[in-house]
């Protein structure tokens, strides 16, 4: 007889492989439904709808887990009391690798659900510009536009490396951190110099 916890284990874990589940599905499709979900998740359409009673609640959910992780990368990297475009490079080495599984929040976040995500996201875009605003204040960052949307941009430029499927492959966290540094008006010796090694 499984014991109460056990139970309460097994349920977390569908939640969670449900969620990792949805996460690529509406990375190929932001527009897939439950029942794709469901089907990819190896469940049924009820069970999704057990943790999840509807689309918008999973979206909800997986914004969440998007923002808690940038949040606490964000967090960190901004006490380290590195410069502003270090900072910047720090965090993108640490964003990347969960980039092409959040990529998708920008799609949906331009769609229906849009409100509510662009209102979940609001903490990350908080600390983004506060970084950005540093780095302008500092004159490490280019004041050609408010820090609020110049985060915006160059963030915005990762995702958009991520997302590139190209013939010769997809330019890796090096270009990605390079042109957001661009974007952000770090001269390019000073952007080139600062990512280093970085493959």
């Amino acid at each position: 007889m499984p014991t109460e916890s056990s139970r309460v284990r097994s349920m977390n874990e569908t939640r969670d492989r449900i969620l990792d589940v949805a996460l690529d599905v509406l990375g190929e499709n932001p527009d897939a439904g439950m029942g794709e979900i469901a089907s990819a998740a190896g469940v049924v359409r009820r069970t999704v709808y057990g943790h999840f009673p509807s689309r918008l609640d999973l979206i909800r959910t997986l914004t969440e887990r998007a923002v808690a992780e940038m949040t606490a990368v964000l967090a960190e990297v901004n006490a380290s009391g590195a410069d502003a475009d270090a900072a910047w490079v720090k965090f993108i080495a640490r964003v990347w690798p969960v980039a092409h599984r959040y990529r998708v929040l920008l799609a949906l976040r331009r769609g229906e659900y849009g409100e509510a995500i662009h209102g979940l996201l609001g903490p990350v875009d908080e600390l983004l510009a506060d970084l950005v605003k540093r780095g302008q204040e500092a004159d490490v960052f280019a004041p050609h536009l408010p820090a609020d949307i110049l985060s915006q941009v160059a963030y915005g430029t990762v995702f958009a490396i991520a997302d590139s499927d190209l013939p010769s492959g997809t330019p890796g966290a090096r270009a990605a951190t390079i042109t957001s540094l661009l974007m952000l008006g770090v001269p390019e010796t000073r952007a080139i110099a600062l990512v280093g090694d970085q493959p």
